[in-house]
């Protein structure tokens, strides 16, 4: 059995990789990815394996775009330390999944259950129907609580221009200017915000679509973002980003 594990933080891909070596030795781990850029050039230029365990949450993002760059016909086992409306979804396309933090019950279960569908037809996975089944029942939040000295208080997400990350930690800039530090990384953020208002530009940045108040084309089509409040540097979108950006900012 070939398998590849897509899984964006180090530890987890090695971690499970020994568990499943561990379950059989048998199994070959041909490649390990942190992207869904690296897993689509990838599969794109490879044979693909019996089977994928696919992380929900990727580096540059849901793990949903693979499928709408390339036909994945291997089997996938899904694992995740999100919300069950993701689980549902892979349920009803007959996908299984594994919550984080994985134990090798779950994980011997979930292999057992891949050798006895080894012998199916597997189907290509329809991107758009699973991000249609995710969309009804996920909800965004519409405020979050900060610290102010030694007193709590809530602010309201219609009211935050942009998030950024500074020194491992994530600030939220008002519209008002005032800047907060959050308890969330900008990977936590993806999930909790709704994306038709809020896009992940870079590793730094998340901005609001209403704190743009310009975007300048440079050489290249790298994009340049002014933002008001204004940034303390310059602003750019990421160059593989660019094109979803356009997308988003143009509401496609």
């Amino acid at each position: 059995m070939k398998i590849v594990i897509i899984e964006d933080e180090v530890f987890a891909a090695r971690r499970l990789e020994n568990m499943i070596k561990e379950i059989d030795p048998q199994i070959e781990v041909v490649a390990k990815f942190e992207s869904v850029s690296e897993s689509v050039a990838w599969l794109k230029s490879n044979a693909q394996p019996d089977l994928i365990f696919l992380d929900i949450q990727l580096e540059d993002d849901l793990s949903f775009a693979i499928f709408e760059q390339v036909q994945v016909r291997s089997k996938i086992i899904f694992t995740t330390a999100f919300d069950e409306y993701a689980i549902k979804a892979f349920k009803f396309n007959s996908i299984d999944y594994l919550l984080k933090p994985i134990n090798n019950d779950e994980l011997s279960n979930a292999i057992d259950k891949f050798r006895l569908w080894k012998a199916e037809t597997a189907p290509v996975i329809d991107a758009t129907m699973l991000r249609d089944l995710l969309r009804p029942q996920q909800t965004f939040r519409d405020r979050f609580m900060v610290s102010v000295g030694d007193k709590l208080k809530t602010i309201n997400v219609a009211d935050i221009a942009y998030f950024f990350s500074a020194a491992g930690i994530t600030f939220v800039v008002m519209n008002s200017k005032t800047q907060y530090s959050l308890d969330f990384s900008l990977d936590n953020l993806r999930e909790m915000l709704n994306p038709k208002e809020f896009f992940r530009v870079n590793r730094q940045y998340f901005v609001g679509l209403k704190s743009i108040d310009k975007v300048v084309v440079y050489p290249k089509s790298r994009l340049k973002l002014v933002l008001n409040p204004p940034t303390d540097t310059d602003l750019f979108v990421s160059i593989d980003k660019a094109p979803e950006f356009k997308q988003w900012f143009g509401g496609e």
